[in-house]
């Protein structure tokens, strides 16, 4: 009688073995299309650009650099000593960290608003999505205009207020001026998305929790830091995540209002590696550029989780 009970429960546990497996191949089937689309089109890219960053591609007098050339760091060292590759990373760093914290605190602000559902509302949450949906370069052109001089909108305010004292105020053509310029351009695109998605994770919070607080007396920035933020921080985390990422990418921007100038002053590392690449036709430079390109961003990234993590335990 217990061989036969061992028998049975020794085949039954085969015989759950082999449905897991088939299980695991099940899913492994289903996943494969979306593994492969994923090494053909962002792993197999991004090895072939890092690869493609140690040596010498250039496009000019192919016969004196032959493609595919094996240089070592020759590209890195020569865009640090030419002082590109520092510069670009700063105002590339100064840049996001500007428009990720302003976009933050501009669409917790709208968020904490639209939360009290006033009059309007939803009419509102329409409306500002507009800029989010319309094309980057599209909002690029757009604020070109505004910034134009002297016929710019921002050229007019100025005019106005300053009794006409002040008639030639390029915004995008100081050295000071011109990476705000770009930024409040960021902000226009991105506020609207941010907003809407902090304004959901407000909503999700328990209103119990909330209602209790007030009984006890808790005053309204109290329940906004000690309650609303510590309920929000999974979407904090990811919408701050994203912008940060889109923000490093941002390249349409800085092409459409300034290309990098005036004098490197917008020079940011996706401008330098498109100039690199399509404008000085050295595409191992560019590549190298786009190495640190990514390494930043990913340490940024992995940092700021690291951060938010730890804050929260």
């Amino acid at each position: 009688m217990r061989t036969s009970t061992a028998g049975v429960s020794r085949h039954h546990s085969l015989g759950l073995r082999s449905r897991k497996r088939q299980d695991m191949l099940f899913c492994l089937c289903l996943l494969l299309p979306a593994l492969v689309l994923c090494a053909a089109f962002i792993l197999i890219p991004i090895v072939d650009s890092v690869a493609m960053s140690f040596t010498s591609y250039k496009l000019v007098n192919l016969t004196k650099n032959r493609p595919g050339e094996w240089n070592d760091f020759a590209n890195y060292t020569r865009l640090w000593k030419a002082g590109k590759l520092q510069s670009a990373i700063g105002i590339t760093g100064w840049f996001v960290f500007c428009t990720v914290t302003l976009t933050f605190l501009i669409s917790m602000t709208l968020a904490l608003i639209l939360n009290t559902e006033p009059k309007g509302a939803r009419l509102l949450r329409s409306v500002m999505m507009i800029p989010w949906v319309i094309p980057t370069v599209i909002t690029g052109l757009l604020w070109a205009w505004i910034y134009a001089n002297p016929y710019g909108l921002v050229q007019y305010l100025v005019n106005l207020f300053s009794g006409g004292k002040i008639t030639d105020f390029g915004m995008l053509n100081g050295k000071g001026t011109a990476l705000w310029g770009i930024t409040i351009a960021g902000l226009w695109k991105q506020v609207p998305l941010m907003t809407l998605l902090l304004l959901a994770g407000m909503q999700n919070v328990p209103e119990d929790i909330l209602e209790a607080a007030m009984i006890d007396g808790a005053g309204y920035f109290t329940r906004l830091i000690h309650i609303l933020i510590p309920y929000m921080r999974s979407v904090i985390a990811v919408s701050v995540s994203m912008c940060i990422i889109e923000n490093f990418k941002q390249y349409p921007l800085f092409a459409t209002l300034t290309n990098g100038g005036p004098v490197g002053a917008t020079t940011t590392l996706a401008v330098l590696s498109y100039d690199e690449a399509f404008v000085n036709n050295n595409y191992g430079s560019g590549a190298a550029v786009t190495t640190v390109w990514l390494l930043v961003m990913i340490a940024v990234v992995f940092l700021f989780n690291a951060v938010f993590r730890r804050e929260k335990q």
